[in-house]
């Protein structure tokens, strides 16, 4: 059984409504991966935004495993230490991270926030010495469309996660790095800027999906 575990902010974990991508990436898995597979995480739900709480099961489709490790305002820097113990525990084999646009909105530059990618990369090995991960740079939002300072920090960010990608990858634990996704559109791939709609997710999805492909071979190209 392979292992697959989402790790993202409020792109990841999705609201109340929401396909989300990661029910994107299941139903990809289930036409294109000959074995068996499952997500796993130590949470399931959806953020509920009237509530201010990640607190919904309301799934566009809840017929999916919902495992998942998001968090809405969160990033690297809350998620390095909680990995480990989400790994060990759920035993993951495949980590598919979605991270920084929080951090680097609210909490760390681009360079702190490289140095708590590093630190989230020792704990899920620490757990697994042979885990995999799937990293998705920072993908440009409204603020950066309309802020270029914080624009500047995302494309810095990005070519740090790079640069620790092709640090940090081993051949008993690899790293890839996804590619942002060409096509990607705030005003038709998102409702309000920065969280996707179904397009996004689409999109968001194939980013995972085609890097596992061409880096492993596993999986097949993307559908939809």
């Amino acid at each position: 059984m392979l292992r697959f575990m989402p790790v993202g902010d409020s792109m990841t974990i999705g609201s109340t409504g929401d396909h989300t991508w990661r029910y994107r990436v299941w139903r990809h898995l289930c036409s294109t991966y000959g074995g068996p597979f499952t997500l796993v995480g130590p949470r399931e739900t959806l953020y509920d935004k009237a509530a201010d709480s990640p607190a919904s099961y309301a799934y566009a489709d809840p017929d999916f495993p919902r495992g998942h490790l998001a968090g809405w305002g969160e990033g690297w820097l809350h998620m390095a230490p909680l990995i480990g113990e989400a790994v060990r525990t759920t035993r993951a084999d495949v980590l598919l991270v979605s991270l920084g646009l929080i951090d680097l909105g609210f909490y760390t530059n681009a360079e702190q926030t490289a140095q708590n990618a590093r630190a989230f990369v020792a704990g899920a090995r620490a757990a697994n010495p042979h885990i995999a991960m799937v990293w998705l740079p920072v993908i440009h939002n409204v603020r950066a469309a309309n802020d270029p300072p914080f624009a500047a920090q995302v494309a810095r960010f990005n070519e740090l996660l790079a640069k620790t990608a092709a640090d940090l990858d081993e051949p008993a634990s690899p790293i890839l790095l996804a590619s942002v996704p060409p096509t990607w559109d705030i005003d038709t791939d998102t409702y309000d800027g920065t969280h996707p709609n179904a397009s996004g997710e689409h999109q968001l999805a194939s980013a995972f999906a085609e890097a596992m492909y061409q880096g492993w071979e596993l999986g097949g190209e993307y559908a939809g």
